[in-house]
Formats: C-alpha cells, sequence, structure tokens
C-alpha cells in the first residue's frame, strides 16, 4: 500500500505529542521592502491562496505577524497563510518552522473566541501534520486529538477549502491503523471521500482521495481510475495555481499504483 506526500503528512499526526507554542524566532522573509501596505494586502484575504506569490504570501504573513486586529488574530488566515508558505518551502528546517507557527496561530485564534470557527480547526490540523512530518517517532498518543479536531472542521465548516475537512478526516480513517490499535476505518474513509467528492465535485483532490479509497478499500480499479480521471480534469481545468505541479506528481503516483496492482 502506497503512502503518498500527502498522505504522509497527515499520518504524522499520529505521533505527535503536544503541541509546539508559537515560535520565539519566525522565519524571517527577505526581499519584503517593497510589500504594500498591510491595509491593501488584507484587503481581499480570500484572494490569498494558491495563485498568489510567494511574495504577496510572505508580505501578508510578515503583515499579520504585527497586526493586532481582533479579527485578523481570532481569524484562520494566519495560519492558511503559513501553510501555503511552509508547503511551498523546499528548505525542512524552514518548512516545520513555517507549520509549526501555522499550528500555533491556529491555537491562538482559538484562544481568542474562535472555537467556533471550523477553518481555524482545520487548518490548525492541517499544519500539525506537515510540521512533524520528518519525525514521526515522536510519542504517538495525539491520535485522538487530531480526529478531534478534524471531525470539529467537518461538523462547523465542510465547506472550507472546498470540502477539506471531510477529505483529511476521510484519509486519517483510511490510513490509520485500524482497531484495536487505531481509529482506521476504511467504510467511514468511503463514506467521507464519497461525500466530499459529491458535495464539492471541482477540487481535484476530493477525486484523488476518492479513488485512493476505492482501490484501497473495494480494490474497485474500474471506478478508481474513473474517480481519478474526474480529478485530473478539474486539475487541468481549474486556477490551481501553484499546488498544480504537486498534484499533478500525486495523481501520477496512485494511478500507477492502481493500474500496476490491477494487471
Amino acid at each position: 500500500m502506497r503512502h503518498s506526500t500527502l498522505v504522509l503528512v497527515l499520518l504524522a499526526g499520529f505521533f505527535f505529542n503536544g503541541c509546539t507554542s508559537l515560535t520565539d524566532k519566525p522565519v524571517q522573509f527577505n526581499g519584503l521592502s517593497d510589500c504594500e501596505p498591510a491595509k491593501v494586502i488584507l484587503a481581499q484575504p480570500k484572494q490569498l491562496g494558491p495563485k498568489s506569490s510567494t511574495h504577496t504570501l510572505q508580505c501578508a504573513l510578515t503583515s499579520l505577524r504585527e497586526s493586532s486586529d481582533p479579527a485578523l488574530v481570532r481569524s484562520a488566515l494566519p495560519a492558511r497563510l503559513a501553510l501555503h508558505l511552509a508547503e511551498r518551502s523546499t528548505n525542512q528546517s524552514e518548512k516545520e518552522a513555517l507549520a509549526n507557527e501555522g499550528v500555533a496561530l491556529a491555537k491562538r485564534a482559538l484562544a481568542q473566541g474562535a472555537e467556533r470557527d471550523g477553518a481555524v480547526h482545520y487548518y490548525l490540523a492541517a499544519n500539525l501534520g506537515l510540521a512533524i512530518h520528518e519525525h514521526p517517532l515522536q510519542a504517538a498518543d495525539n491520535l485522538a486529538s487530531l480526529e478531534q479536531e478534524l471531525k470539529l472542521a467537518a461538523d462547523l465548516s465542510p465547506a472550507v477549502d472546498d470540502g477539506g475537512p471531510l477529505r483529511l478526516l476521510g484519509m486519517l480513517y483510511l490510513k490509520a491503523p485500524p482497531w484495536p490499535t487505531g481509529i482506521g476505518d476504511g467504510d467511514k474513509a468511503l463514506e467521507l471521500l464519497k461525500k466530499a467528492a459529491d458535495a464539492y465535485p471541482d477540487h481535484p483532490l476530493n477525486h484523488l482521495f476518492y479513488g485512493q479509497a476505492l482501490w484501497e478499500v473495494d480494490e474497485n480499479s474500474l471506478l478508481a481510475d474513473q474517480s481519478l480521471t474526474v480529478g485530473r480534469e478539474k486539475l487541468n481545468t481549474g486556477a490551481w495555481g501553484y499546488n498544480k505541479a504537486i498534484w499533478n506528481k500525486e495523481f501520477n503516483a496512485v494511478a500507477k499504483e492502481v493500474s500496476a496492482s490491477s494487471r
């Protein structure tokens, strides 16, 4: 069974014992002297994402670090920007530092009254996995906490990131060890991932992950191929910015596995 990079990011959360605090030395970005004023950068927060340049995201996160606006502090935006930047970084230390900061920023938002904001719970969980991607042997007692964060996100804000909470929770059940050692459950995984693909059909990863579940749980290569085909179409026709190349590699790897195993 193949564990893709995206899945390993999630699985790493199984081994997380406790949570990091906001780093004393956040990553410092170079060449930000030409950043626009914070009020301009943050005027349209929904536009800050996969299509934004790395420079723009760095400017935005730097502005948020310095902001005392209660609404921004309580929002999911700081953790979301930290995640985008961490995913793009090719330096492992920097990647982990940014993801750690994302976890801490999400926890700060929760502490400031964002407990009912599903997006904050979602980006906390996503950053959490990425932060310790390369440290899978750290004390393994936080699986229940990761599940709880994703369940809260799925209950409160299932539409975040086009079904992000549903697909990450589904993959958690797909890849976790089964009972009695873990919470793994193929039926739950299939249910959640089908729901994500049906309710939010425009996101490529919903179809990619559903295809994986169809193959790994039901060993149905025909339906898995169909789901992957739909996902590739969404990837090729959508505006996915910097994520497109990364996700395309994931599609290739899963398709290759399904093809090889079905011969």
